[in-house]
């Protein structure tokens, strides 16, 4: 379970680009919502503490009980369409002990886990039907409970994760092009039915969105649209060295509540107004390091699960980066995506920190020369 481990082994460089990464949200988190930024700094400090005591534990040991992980997710999600809270129409949320707390936030990082051991296992015949329709049944069981909350950002979230996590474990390119011939269809046919008046597939709030943006200028859905203007507005009026951190300027379109949930999903464009062009990128430059360091750990890592575990966090910080840049600078319809170490959320930083302790762990194990350490 704890090994021995050398110092000069454990990946500093990864552990300073985070704690930066994370002290810039708690600043921007304060100035959309001074409210918030003490809880904000909080969640930091409980993720990085949680960060070390997992890099410590032998990712190895905690692949043992992947399946009850996995099965302790699924009656969490069941807990959520049964007593969860009810937030903006949406039941996504637990309540204990006054605490309350998002189990799709872990979930991913639980079937990160549940399917680089479950890849590791079936190496030798990943490439069968039958393994292959494993994994799917047992990926759409989470996907599913997910989907009805309705979270479709995360759901369409772990989807691609599955996939990336697939590829890299070795599935077949003539397996990959023959999902391709029917997956392409299907999501043409899927988005042609959405946009139909009386579809039944998505909820009405998702359906708009989705209009709003293929339709910006129509007057009907001008409500939904006017978010992500206000917010390319805001991150463009920033220009190059923005207006500074808690600025109180009048025409400040994050000041003068242009911008709702500036303090989560739409946290660029704060950083945008206040921190400008140079904030915006240091921002994306260090969470790019932080997705090219998860890289390197599994090029080292000393098995298929690690290597898997490493790829899986990149994907995971990877492509919630995307959505939110995406769709705070409207290249996307609007999906409620926070950006990875920056938005307001302690079940998400606190998640995602676990997911930073297990590649640590990974990369301190790149060389076999541990003492193994018995705990009592």
């Amino acid at each position: 379970m704890i090994r021995q481990y050398k110092l000069r082994d454990y990946n500093f460089r990864l552990v300073i680009v985070l704690i930066a990464l994370t002290s810039m949200g708690v600043l921007l988190v304060g100035s959309a919502d001074p409210s918030l930024q003490k809880k904000q700094f909080l969640g930091m400090i409980l993720g990085l503490i949680v960060m070390v005591i997992v890099s410590l534990i032998d990712f190895s040991w905690i692949l043992n009980f992947t399946w009850i992980m996995y099965g302790g997710n699924i009656i969490l999600l069941i807990l959520v369409k049964i007593i969860g809270t009810d937030v903006n129409g949406a039941r996504r949320w637990l309540s204990i002990g006054g605490f309350q707390f998002q189990p799709t936030e872990l979930a991913k990082i639980i079937l990160i886990l549940f399917f680089a051991k479950f890849f590791m296992d079936h190496e030798e015949d990943l490439n069968t039907l039958r393994t292959i329709v494993k994994a799917v049944v047992l990926l759409a069981i989470p996907l599913s409970l997910i989907l009805s909350q309705p979270d479709l950002k995360n759901t369409i979230t772990v989807a691609i994760l599955f996939c990336i996590m697939i590829y890299v474990a070795g599935l077949s390119y003539k397996i990959i092009g023959g999902i391709l011939l029917i997956s392409v269809p299907m999501v043409i046919v899927f988005l042609f039915i959405v946009v139909q008046p009386d579809q039944k597939l998505l909820d009405d709030y998702q359906r708009d969105r989705i209009m709003a943006f293929l339709n910006s200028e129509d007057d009907a859905y001008s409500d939904d649209v006017l978010q992500q203007e206000n917010s390319v507005t805001a991150i463009g009026s920033g220009q190059l060295t923005g207006k500074g951190l808690n600025n109180n300027e009048v025409a400040s379109a994050n000041k003068g509540n242009f911008v709702s949930e500036n303090q989560t999903d739409f946290i660029f464009s704060v950083a945008g107004e206040e921190l400008g062009f140079i904030g915006c990128t240091a921002i994306l430059l260090m969470l790019f390091l932080v997705i090219l360091e998860c890289i390197r750990v599994s090029l080292r890592a000393k098995d298929a699960s690690g290597k898997l575990i490493c790829c899986g966090i990149a994907s995971l910080v990877g492509i919630q980066t995307f959505i939110n840049i995406a769709v705070v600078t409207k290249i996307l319809p609007n999906t409620g995506t926070p950006l990875p170490f920056v938005s307001y959320g302690l079940t998400s930083i606190v998640s995602l920190y676990i997911g930073m302790g297990l590649v640590l762990n990974v990369g301190l194990q790149k060389y076999r020369t541990y003492r193994e350490v018995e705990k009592s």
